[in-house]
C-alpha cells in the first residue's frame, strides 16, 4: 500500500510539473532561459568586451528579450548557456544601456548586478 502511495505521489508532482511548463511560469514564459540565451549569439563579443560595440542585431535582441521581462533578460544573462560561452555577466548587464535601450529597466537588480 505505501509503495502505491508513493506512486500516486510521483505522478501527481509531474502532472503539476508538467502543467507549471505548459502554462510558461519560467521567467521567460515557455521557453527556458537557456534556450533563450542562443537568440543573443550576436552579443557574443560585446558580452565580453565592454568596449566593444554591439551589432543592431544584439540590440534588437536584447530589446526583445527585454520587453519580454526584465526577469527573462536577467535569467538570460545569467544562464548556464552564457556562462558556458564564456559570457561576462558584469559586461554583458551593459548591453541595453549600449545599445542605447530608452525603456531600459535602470537600477534593476540581476542577480549581483544592477542594470546601469
Amino acid at each position: 500500500m505505501a509503495v502505491i502511495r508513493g506512486v500516486v505521489v510521483v505522478v501527481l508532482a509531474l502532472v503539476v510539473v508538467a502543467a507549471a511548463a505548459a502554462d510558461g511560469a519560467g521567467e521567460c514564459g515557455a521557453t527556458p532561459p537557456d534556450k533563450m540565451a542562443l537568440k543573443l549569439a550576436p552579443c557574443a563579443k560585446a558580452a565580453q568586451d565592454p568596449g566593444a560595440r554591439p551589432p543592431a542585431a544584439c540590440c534588437a535582441a536584447v530589446r526583445t528579450i527585454g520587453k519580454q521581462s526584465p526577469k527573462c533578460l536577467c535569467a538570460v544573462m545569467l544562464s548556464s548557456t552564457t556562462r558556458n560561452a564564456g559570457i561576462k555577466p558584469e559586461v554583458a548587464i551593459t548591453i541595453p544601456k549600449r545599445c542605447n535601450i530608452a525603456d531600459r529597466p535602470v537600477g534593476y537588480k540581476c542577480g549581483d548586478y544592477t542594470l546601469p
